[in-house]
């Protein structure tokens, strides 16, 4: 099964789910803002991926952070304690495919179903 997580709203988010519709798959949807960022993914994707491909740090929830809680980010361990608190500073979405890999951002072009 395919796990997407990310915020409904999120443009690019609305994109990955219609793709995935369009090309018949089903998958399961984790809202961070209603369900929270699942602490046990976020470990995962910060190990496998690396904190700075899973933290957004062009984006307007960025931006928004106050000076010293952007400073304090500089590696995985902090990274995880912000991304925690403010979840829509993880970059999106984040996809954890049936065969194991897990992808962010919507690339259709690269993404294998």
């Amino acid at each position: 099964m395919i796990t997407l997580y990310g915020i409904p709203n999120c443009d690019t988010v609305k994109k990955a789910r219609a793709w995935l519709t369009q090309q018949g798959q089903d998958y399961v949807f984790v809202d961070f803002k209603k369900q929270g960022v699942p602490a046990a993914r976020l470990d995962a994707w910060l190990a496998s991926l690396g904190w700075e491909a899973v933290i957004n740090r062009k984006g307007t929830a960025w931006r928004a952070l106050d000076g010293a809680v952007k400073a304090s980010v500089v590696d995985a361990a902090s990274a995880r304690a912000v991304a925690l608190n403010h979840s829509s500073i993880i970059k999106r979405p984040v996809v954890e495919w049936a065969d194991g890999r897990t992808t962010i951002g919507f690339a259709p072009l690269t993404w294998h179903v």
